[in-house]
């Protein structure tokens, strides 16, 4: 395994797991194995994994489950990645560790540790008894991977939606900066719009020289307006904002949770949103946003339900439940969405083609 010193940000696609729960709560391992083989698409697909993160419902399941989540996603990664040619960088697992207690959070980076992930992702706002974010990561989280036998890297993750304090909804800038200077913190995935990743980028903007510190865009359709070339003299202005708002560091990648069903043409968008080719993006981005606007029935988001039932329907796995607490996917809306993916998947062989169609291999097989 590298040690801290020899790892650098994992450019690329992150795909959030969703965790693969039966009708009692409890985690269908197998089916969880074959969510990350999926996700990989023999290397056409995911560049990480993030396991336990907040579409795999981490503040739902119980510590048990997340736990071994973690486990399952890093043990078949790490069988993936033993098949590979020696000069093939691998899938990365990144194990989401966040938990409503520091306590909670603390032990699953141990566990993170132990199970030989190559990062962990915190929350820090998210986890109710911190009242310090910097003191916390600086000081509970540095002082524990100081005792354990392997010191990995730690990403921050900041998203105002699952922020334990409403009125603290994102990790201040100069936070930020005072963070982005310990050894072990190497990036932040930001869930929210360009103005406040622009924080970010502000902030890690004196370090970039180093090489250590990534912006990872949360916000996955963000990509489509970041790398848009412009034409024009207003559309270089335009640019020009952009990049000033962003202080030219560029997100280095995006965690995209719709990837869990449409990995091939994720990976695909990232690809030729980073080239900035423009006539590719438009056609991968009508793709992806027909999958996104599926997810929305009478009722609001549906994200993780839609998900879940898009990969039963695939036959990557054998249930669609989610945890108590996330929002259902019932009828009528559930055979309205049953429409529109397959229309989904229509589009993306008719706009994609190969080998950007995410194929299924070692699944249990399709649903009846």
């Amino acid at each position: 395994m590298r040690t801290l010193e020899e790892t650098r940000p994992r450019p690329g696609l992150s795909v959030p797991v969703v965790t693969v729960l039966d009708e009692g709560g409890s985690l269908l391992e197998d089916d969880q194995r074959a969510l990350v083989r999926y996700v990989v698409q023999q290397g056409r697909g995911a560049d990480v994994i993030f396991a336990a993160g907040t579409t795999g419902e981490w503040d739902r399941v119980s510590l048990d489950v997340q736990q071994r989540c973690i486990q399952i996603c890093t043990e078949e990664a790490r069988k993936l990645n033993a098949g590979l040619p020696p000069a093939t960088p691998g899938v990365e697992v990144w194990a989401g560790i966040t938990r409503p207690t520091a306590r909670e959070t603390l032990a699953n980076l141990e566990l993170a540790v132990a199970t030989g992930a190559d990062a962990a992702v915190v929350a820090p706002l998210s986890v109710q008894n911190v009242r310090d974010a910097v003191s916390f990561v600086a000081r509970d989280v540095g002082d524990l991977l100081d005792s354990l036998p392997r010191r990995i890297p730690v990403y921050l993750y900041d998203n105002a939606d699952i922020a334990a304090d409403p009125t603290v909804p994102h990790i201040r800038t100069r936070q930020v900066k005072a963070l982005s200077r310990l050894d072990f913190v190497r990036g932040i995935k930001v869930s929210a719009p360009r103005k406040v990743m622009g924080n970010y980028t502000r902030a890690a903007a004196g370090f970039r020289e180093r090489g250590e510190f990534g912006i990872y865009a949360g916000n996955a359709m963000l990509i489509f307006d970041i790398f848009r070339p412009r034409r024009g003299w207003w559309g270089s202005a335009i640019e020009h904002w952009n990049r000033r708002l962003l202080h030219d560091t560029l997100p280095i990648g995006v965690v995209a949770g719709p990837a869990n069903v449409l990995p091939r043409e994720w990976a695909r968008a990232w690809q030729v949103c980073r080239a900035g080719d423009l006539e590719r993006m438009d056609e991968v981005r009508e793709v992806v946003e027909a999958f996104r606007a599926g997810t929305w029935a009478a009722g609001g988001r549906r994200t993780v339900a839609c998900i879940k039932r898009a990969l039963r329907t695939l036959g990557v796995v054998s249930s669609d439940a989610v945890a108590e607490g996330t929002p259902t996917l019932a009828a009528p809306d559930a055979e309205r969405f049953d429409r529109v993916f397959e229309e989904v998947l229509g589009l993306a062989r008719a706009r994609l083609g190969p080998p950007w169609n995410s194929e299924v291999e070692g699944g249990p097989g399709p649903v009846a």
